[in-house]
């Protein structure tokens, strides 16, 4: 399978006060389209930063970056909005589904952005809606939704723009374990079709599900296995 991301040499400083921090240090990385990774260290050790790299949330100080074979390191504010838009999906611990708008309406919100027509758009998040087993919940609000619930629905808007990538940040942290147990599984059925995933945790059950397993201390990898 063709690589899906490369990076090289990809650092990332941050400037607190007169001291400079090294968050990611010379990092260098292969992941192959369809993987599934967990990414696991202590706090600080660079975690989150590598994934908002990797989801172009955030850019590296030095490095290049390519993703699905594009150097995305040379790419304009614009290109990079874009790219993150139609390749990659985000699940966060806290879900951050907006209050006001229905089930329906928060998947629906990346199709809006991307200017799809409003029946394409209601047909599509419907259609991801059911595969999360929650067309009976299509009209509520996050307020009358179960925190399981509520992650099922970050999911669904994650995957409506169908993403080649999709990182997910503690997808579990803020669930009971049968909550968190059956958001990794969708999550990992999705994978089982051919999506990348790559998992950021601080719990080892969940890390020893993935495929791959990468372990980050002070900016490095300290230990990439597989199995």
């Amino acid at each position: 399978m063709p690589g899906l991301i490369r990076l090289e040499k990809i650092c990332r400083d941050f400037q607190v006060g007169d001291q400079t921090v090294h968050a990611l240090r010379d990092l260098d990385l292969l992941i192959e389209a369809g993987e599934y990774v967990s990414i696991m260290g202590p706090s600080g050790s660079g975690k989150s930063t590598l994934l908002n790299v990797l989801g172009l949330l955030d850019s590296p100080t030095s490095g290049r970056y390519w993703l699905n074979d594009r150097d995305v390191s040379v790419l304009s504010d614009d290109e990079v909005a874009a790219t993150r838009q139609s390749e990659v999906g985000f699940v966060f611990q806290f879900f951050h589904l907006i209050p006001r708008m229905t089930a329906l309406e928060n998947v629906e919100l990346p199709l809006t952005l991307a200017g799809v027509a409003r029946g394409e758009r209601a047909q599509r998040a419907a259609l991801i809606l059911d595969q999360m087993g929650l067309s009976d919940r299509a009209h509520h609000r996050p307020d009358q939704l179960s925190g399981g619930q509520r992650q099922r629905v970050a999911i669904g808007r994650a995957m409506v723009m169908k993403p080649k990538l999709l990182l997910a940040d503690e997808p579990t942290g803020n669930l009971d374990t049968e909550s968190g147990d059956e958001v990794i599984e969708i999550i990992e059925k999705f994978n089982v079709e051919g999506l990348t995933v790559i998992v950021v945790t601080h719990d080892p059950a969940l890390g020893k599900r993935a495929r791959r397993h990468l372990l980050m201390v002070d900016g490095r990898i300290a230990q990439d296995d597989c199995g």
